[in-house]
This record gives C-alpha cells, sequence and structure tokens, in this order.
C-alpha cells in the first residue's frame, strides 16, 4: 500500500477492518449482480453498473432499467425499449405508478478495476418515481426527428457513448464518460462537456452527424444551454446563426447531390469542417459554386424551389462570424441535421403518395 493509505499505521486491509458475515454478505451480492447473463447489470467499456430495487415490488423497473439503458443483449427484444418508455410516459401522464409502491429506494452502483482491485465509480440511491421522473427528461431531451430506418426503441446509454467513440466500439469510449453521462442522467444534472465533445470531434472527423449524435448534441443544448429554439424537428423560424449556417450547408449539399448525383467526395467530405468552425473562410467560394450546380439541374422547378429556400435561410442570418464556438457548432449540427431529414421526409411523402404500378400493366 502506498502511505497515504495506511493510516495510524495499519495495512493492507486492517486500516478498514469488514467483519467477516459482512464481507461475504456484500462480495455474495456483487458477485450474484455481476454475474454472466445477469439482468441488473450493464457493461460500458471497463465501467460495470449494477443495480437493484430494495423490495420484490421493485422488480419492474428492475427490468425496465435495463431497457431504458442497454440495447446490445442477444435476448433483446427490439421492442421492449419502446415499450417501457411508452410505459414510462402513459404512467406520468395518467398519475398511476410505475410499480406497487414507487416510493421505494433504487440503488445504482457504477464499479471499475482498479489495480487487481474494484473502485466505485459512482454510487446513486434514489426512490423508483425520482428515476422514472430523471429518466422520462431525459428521453425528452434526446427526442429528434428520426431517419426511416431508425426503430422507434429509445437510444441506450451504449449508443449515445459509442457515437463519440473512434470507430464506434466501446473500448474507445473515453475513460470516466460512462459514469458522468449516468450520474447526469440519473441525477437531472447538465450532460459532462466531454460527451459533447467527443459527437462534435467524431462528425468533424467522419464528416457524418448522425441520428444518435444529433439527438446527443440536441440533448446538450436543451440541458445544458436552456436553447429553447432547438425542437423536435426543423424549426424555420431559428433565426440562430449557427442553426441556420447549418441548414444553408445543407441545402448546399443538396443542390450538388441534385446536380451531380453520388460522388467521391462531395462538399460535406470537403468542406464541413471548415464550414462548422470557420464559416467565413469557405461560404463566398461555396455560394459561387452553388450557382454552377444550379445551372445543371435539368428540372427547372426544382432548380426554383432550391433557390427559393437558400434565399430563405440566408435572409434568416443578420450577419455570418468568423468562427463559431462549440455551443454555435452543436447547433450547426443540429441545423445540418434537421434540413437534411426534411429533405428525407419529403423526398418519403413524395414516393408514398405515387399510386402503385400493377405487375400487369
Amino acid at each position: 500500500n502506498l502511505d497515504a493509505f495506511s493510516s495510524y499505521g495499519k495495512t493492507q486491509s486492517f486500516n478498514a477492518p469488514v467483519g467477516s458475515r459482512a464481507a461475504f454478505a456484500y462480495t455474495t451480492a456483487l458477485n450474484h449482480l455481476l454475474s454472466k447473463g445477469s439482468r441488473q447489470r450493464i457493461q460500458v467499456g471497463d465501467a460495470s453498473t449494477v443495480f437493484w430495487a430494495e423490495k420484490e415490488s421493485g422488480a419492474p423497473f428492475e427490468t425496465a432499467f435495463l431497457d431504458f439503458l442497454d440495447a446490445r443483449r442477444d435476448d433483446c427484444d427490439p421492442d421492449r425499449g419502446t415499450q417501457a418508455v411508452a410505459s414510462l410516459y402513459a404512467c406520468v401522464r395518467d398519475g398511476r405508478p410505475f410499480t406497487t409502491d414507487d416510493l421505494q429506494r433504487f440503488h445504482v452502483l457504477g464499479l471499475s478495476p482498479n489495480a487487481a482491485r474494484i473502485a466505485i465509480r459512482f454510487w446513486h440511491v434514489a426512490s423508483i418515481r425520482e428515476l422514472a421522473t430523471a429518466f422520462l427528461r431525459h428521453f425528452g431531451d434526446l427526442e429528434i426527428d428520426r431517419p426511416g430506418y431508425e426503430a422507434a426503441a429509445p437510444l441506450s446509454l451504449y449508443r449515445l457513448l459509442s457515437s463519440t467513440a473512434l470507430q464506434g466500439k466501446a473500448e474507445n469510449i473515453a475513460p470516466n464518460l460512462g459514469g458522468d453521462v449516468m450520474r447526469a442522467i440519473l441525477k437531472a444534472l447538465p450532460y459532462p462537456e466531454t460527451l459533447m465533445q467527443g459527437a462534435l470531434r467524431r462528425i468533424r472527423a467522419e464528416r457524418e452527424v448522425g441520428f444518435p449524435r444529433a439527438a446527443l448534441l440536441k440533448a446538450y443544448l436543451i440541458r445544458n444551454c436552456q436553447d429553447k429554439e432547438i425542437t423536435v424537428s426543423l424549426n424555420p423560424e431559428n433565426i440562430d446563426p449557427g442553426y441556420r449556417l447549418g441548414r444553408l450547408f445543407a441545402a448546399l449539399e443538396r443542390v450538388q447531390e441534385r446536380a451531380q448525383g453520388n460522388l467521391n467526395a462531395s462538399i460535406r467530405d470537403r468542406y464541413y469542417g471548415a464550414f462548422s468552425t470557420t464559416p467565413t473562410t469557405v461560404l463566398p467560394m461555396l455560394m459561387r459554386l452553388k450557382n454552377h450546380h444550379l445551372a445543371k439541374l435539368p428540372n427547372r422547378g426544382e432548380a426554383v424551389n432550391l433557390e427559393k429556400l437558400l434565399a430563405e435561410i440566408v435572409d434568416g442570418l443578420a450577419d455570418v462570424p468568423a468562427r463559431l464556438s462549440l455551443t454555435e457548432q452543436c447547433r450547426f449540427a443540429v441545423g445540418y441535421y434537421h434540413q437534411r431529414q426534411s429533405f428525407f421526409n419529403r423526398a418519403d411523402a413524395q414516393t408514398a403518395d405515387q399510386p402503385a404500378t400493377s405487375l400487369a400493366e
């Protein structure tokens, strides 16, 4: 032991003695909670989170807790998380308890290995009612327009964290991030800055916003910045420069796609990083390029509609900042995502409106 851990000259475990009965009780309980196949354990990177209710009547919330946060289990029904969240919303809406005793205490313990020992990453005790309210707020903050291929299941903690990691792998999740995010969820605290920074870093590196990252950044803006202008779907009334510039970049990319089709390197691949941080360095060039792309569009009506959209977005820009802060980069990413989703939703609606063609024709 280090000298700092040898209180009053005691070494090894003698500086914090535990009776044999108590030691047997807590090690047996921990081994059970951490056992393979346990439904009271979530693994994120090198950290394990175990949880339990004080009474047997809290078992439904134990199951819901797992469904809220973990979407990687082999036995996981993809609809279970959706059903769990729907049940949570229904209970709050109707004023019904989630269990027969929502005032009982629920324990959440975060553990990680540390020099052949187990270190406590976090320890949280609250009533089931308090935790249900915290989860409800978390899922509300995350809610954002979904792509058609995305299931309605809630975004799990693992998926949020892996969206900030290199190659989306659990082993690349930043140390302590899982515990910090879990603490923010359970205590309804601001999300850690490292979560937002990790998402922005991966967006710039991969030039891909994507659903999990957009939801994460939207939640960060709502909870940490009290941003009331950030909505679930596209908000044309939002005049924030970062949000407007994100929409503008998505519209410029759309013009290029419609004019040139699929390219090996689009303007997103080449200019997302520069446009989302120092927009004035590339905006004039992209606006000139836009005129070239519009002239190549075969459908004149589509060209007119895109020109109108670009004009509407630019008219709402009072000024183009030379540099965007991290918070403004979050708004840029959400604005870009919202505008892209608006294009996709419109295309899906047009496809759905087309009459089916008979095979006999």
